[in-house]
């Protein structure tokens, strides 16, 4: 579905449902669509010329007084990894075929970078050009970094490496920066690698703490709050500059783990200063917000104001917020129990109100992410609908279930997982789209294929009369039994559901599940294959055999989670440990403290 259409659907659904106050364009979260968000006042129009000594700017909100980085011994933190044993030699052959393959796919869309868009952000795989979304900073090169060296290509991130070098991360060309992607992507990069490499490159953890430096301004408002699109040339000028009053709460919550060990890295307290205050403004709200536990879609950090929205998702603009605070609680040695009651309290109500167990031809036992609306003081509305983003979520369950020693969860996440691995298989093209409708169960426990009623669901949905015409549409539309509509039928390289399939083989064993995605990865590879890289593609229901629609995008994340995260699921397990590592909602590799 193109961008407008999926706007008015989101406008649909918010005028519906009398949610005034807020002009919501959508936004996911890797920057596929992006919120009209007010620009700052003032915003300037001639570009500073770098480099900028953002050191040397003097702030006009000083903070008094640091919050300082825990300290103490890390906590012994329960362990995340299956005990594996040593694998037959049938697995090693299979597994090695499998990793060569991924590495495979791996090089071609990193030649394609190379040879059409080095140093650019990002190769278009049709084409063979480039585009830039993220400043000219070489957003692909920087994200590919640490999957450079998991993979072996010594050689290739040798290049890419002097290649870093030449980058002035004190400037960008984009006007207006996104502090969240820019974090995720770059400093999450250049510190996953930095962490990874055995040879510690110190230009790698210059190059953070120089863009670290420079994404520091943006917190230099009147309450310490980021401006998450900011105008870093007024910050540049010296001039005021303020929070904006309305966020997404993904992209205010989820700069934790990369200021966080910026910080443990350099012993500069300031950027886990920062981003605390945020952790501290949402826990002062989780209990506030209209459905206590979560919070909305959209906040108002200008007023510090986090309660004030009425949807509330895993899925896109909201998702890495919840995921970062089990991770949080990791990187910082398990020392600050705030984030363990985050994780808990959110988990506990997405289990009330989020989860949802579709209606399935098979009857599958699986759970899917859903959106919930207060349309009024006493109502809530569950949109039971799927996204490729909330996909996340059951690796995020299972990790919580294990750190947090809540057994209880890791059904929950593997019902999770196997609700993301159906729908994939459900597709033509064995892929799963960006967002759907499904038929929701009666209950948990009542929940046997009814056609008639999936005939119903789709008259409802779709305001459609007549059996005859609902199986017009249902042909025409090419919907798999228990979807009810197919809302965005592209697949954009997305990582979220291999994430938690790897995340869940490496905390259960379950060789199932390498099986799962070995399929998965077939059917993107088959589909997503282009002559200069792999393409996102336009519609994932497309009849099998035929060849796709290539949308000529491939965003930074195919190379720096979608094919990392395939090539861990079948390598050996102790390769990046979950018990060892961090993972940012960019799949890079962040060290956790180890317990003396």
């Amino acid at each position: 579905m193109g961008g407008m259409a999926f706007l008015r659907f989101i406008l649909r659904r918010f005028i519906v449902l009398c949610v005034s106050g807020f002009l919501l364009i959508t936004a996911f979260r890797q920057l596929t669509i992006e919120p009209e968000l007010p620009p700052p006042t003032g915003t300037t129009s001639k570009r500073v010329p770098g480099p900028v000594k953002w050191k040397d700017v003097p702030q006009h909100y000083p903070v008094s007084s640091m919050v300082p980085l825990p300290s103490g011994t890390p906590a012994t933190i329960p362990r995340i990894q299956h005990e594996f044993g040593p694998p037959t030699q049938h697995h090693k052959e299979k597994n090695e075929k499998r990793l060569r393959a991924v590495k495979d796919a791996f090089l071609h869309s990193w030649e394609g970078y190379k040879r059409h868009a080095w140093l650019q952000d990002e190769v278009t795989p049709v084409t063979g050009s480039y585009k830039n979304g993220f400043g000219r900073r070489g957003a692909t090169l920087v994200d590919a970094l640490d999957t450079l060296i998991i993979m072996g290509l010594d050689e290739e991130f040798g290049l890419a490496l002097k290649a870093v070098k030449k980058i002035d991360f004190t400037t960008s060309m984009e006007p207006l920066l996104n502090v969240f992607e820019t974090t995720i992507r770059y400093v999450g990069g250049l510190l996953g690698a930095y962490d990874l490499s055995e040879k510690k490159h110190h230009v790698l953890l210059h190059k953070a703490v120089e863009l670290g430096d420079m994404l520091y301004a943006a917190f230099d408002t009147p309450n310490r709050m980021p401006v998450t699109r900011w105008d870093w040339q007024r910050g540049a000028l010296g001039r005021t500059q303020e929070a904006l009053s309305q966020s997404l709460s993904a992209e205010i919550g989820s700069l934790t783990l990369e200021f966080t060990r910026l910080s443990q890295l350099t012993g500069d307290a300031k950027y886990f200063d920062a981003v605390q205050r945020i952790t501290d403004a949402f826990e002062e709200h989780q209990n506030e917000t209209h459905l206590p536990g979560l919070f909305p879609i959209l906040v108002n950090p200008r007023k510090g104001k986090f309660d004030v929205g009425r949807s509330f998702t895993f899925g896109g603009m909201s998702d890495s917020l919840y995921e970062y605070f089990s991770k949080q609680y990791m990187l910082l040695g398990g020392l600050v129990d705030q984030y363990q009651k985050l994780h808990e309290s959110a988990i506990d109500v997405a289990k009330r109100y989020l989860f949802f167990r579709p209606m399935t031809p098979q009857n599958h036992d699986i759970l899917v992410s859903g959106t919930l609306t207060r349309t009024s003081a006493d109502h809530f509305k569950l949109h039971t609908e799927g996204q490729h983003l909330s996909c996340f979520a059951g690796g995020m369950v299972g990790i919580g279930a294990k750190i947090f020693n809540r057994t209880e969860d890791l059904d929950v996440a593997r019902k999770l997982v196997d609700g993301c691995i159906w729908a994939y298989d459900s597709m033509p093209t064995g892929i799963m789209p960006e967002m759907f409708d499904l038929v929701p169960c009666p209950s948990a426990n009542n929940c046997n294929w009814d056609i008639e009623r999936w005939y119903s669901s789709i008259s409802t949905r779709r305001s459609i009369d007549g059996k005859a015409n609902i199986t017009q549409t249902i042909r025409d539309d090419r919907l798999p039994e228990g979807f009810t509509n197919i809302e965005d039928r592209r697949y954009l390289l997305r990582p979220e559901a291999i994430e938690s399939i790897f995340v869940l083989y490496r905390i259960t064993g379950d060789p199932l599940l390498q099986d799962a995605a070995w399929r998965m990865f077939t059917a993107i590879q088959n589909a997503t294959l282009a002559e200069f890289a792999h393409s996102a593609i336009a519609d994932v229901t497309w009849p099998a055999g035929m060849e796709t629609e290539k949308l000529d995008s491939c965003e930074s994340f195919w190379m720096a989670e979608t094919l990392k995260y395939f090539y861990l699921i079948f390598a050996e397990p102790d390769v990046v440990s979950l018990d060892e590592y961090v993972f940012n909602t960019e799949a890079h590799p962040l060290r956790r403290p180890r317990p003396k």
